[in-house]
């Protein structure tokens, strides 16, 4: 069982938080941006690594002085995060989407840390928020987000990503908000990006190891209204009224998306094996 490493020659009394540098991906953000900086106020440095924003993205990122733009051509999540990680000095990372806006109970509840935890990092959960309002039940589970620099890797898995930590790992109470405010064009743009690495990773993996929910998205049919009900019965989101509904119908249309995707990709592969 790997220990919780100890700093030479640090300062009694320093706080965890005064360790940790945020780490944000970045590319036309120039909707969320400003909101997440607003909340990290407390952090020495942060570290942002931007694929070549075209939008006012740099412009909000240079009125930060703690911020440091690194920029790097877009092949993934995984390896812009892991190129983020071989730029920080700091023994700690906070690891952010764009749109994570943290609440103030977590920025208190890591303030309360311990300056040498047992665990070398830390599962947070999170809330969706539509346009500013948390929901009461969402899709999101808690993912890894704060961790030591040194024990940390990120891997590919679809369209999204996950950090492998050697170590242990505890979770926090309070929530990061994930408070997206750009424009329906920009979802549905980035939707059919991801839907295409989705599809493409639930037909090449044996279904024996996929998970319930996935081998319900390989049948194409019942998974997007099996997400509306989901979302709207199970996870309480009728009782967030209009907000809850929104986002209901945003996750059966992606899921919809999805379906299709895999549709198109099943039959460009019967045709080619016809030719």
């Amino acid at each position: 069982m790997l220990h919780t490493q100890i700093v030479a020659g640090s300062k009694p009394g320093i706080l965890l938080s005064e360790k940790i540098t945020p780490l944000i991906l970045t590319y036309n953000e120039e909707p969320n941006i400003h909101r997440v900086l607003e909340r990290l106020t407390w952090a020495k440095d942060i570290l942002v690594v931007d694929s070549y924003s075209s939008d006012r993205t740099l412009n909000i990122l240079a009125q930060h002085p703690k911020v440091q733009v690194l920029q790097r051509q877009f092949d993934s999540f995984a390896d812009q995060c892991n190129y983020g990680l071989t730029q920080i000095t700091s023994e700690w990372v906070l690891s952010l989407d764009a749109d994570y806006v943290l609440s103030d109970r977590l920025i208190q509840e890591i303030h309360s840390l311990p300056s040498n935890p047992h665990a070398d990092s830390y599962r947070i959960p999170f809330k969706y928020c539509v346009f500013g309002k948390p929901l009461r039940g969402t899709l999101l589970p808690p993912r890894i987000a704060l961790y030591r620099r040194a024990k940390a890797h990120y891997h590919n898995n679809g369209h999204a990503h996950g950090v492998t930590i050697q170590g242990t790992t505890a979770t926090l109470k309070a929530h990061i908000h994930h408070d997206d405010r750009k424009s329906l064009s920009r979802w549905l743009w980035a939707q059919d990006r991801y839907m295409v690495q989705e599809a493409q990773q639930l037909l090449t993996t044996p279904p024996e190891k996929l998970s319930g929910s996935d081998r319900l998205r390989r049948h194409k049919l019942f998974a997007p209204f099996a997400v509306l009900l989901y979302c709207l019965i199970l996870k309480g989101g009728i009782l967030d009224g209009w907000r809850g509904i929104y986002y209901a119908f945003q996750r059966m249309l992606a899921e919809t998306l999805l379906a299709i995707k895999i549709v198109e990709l099943e039959q460009m592969k019967r045709m080619g094996n016809r030719e």
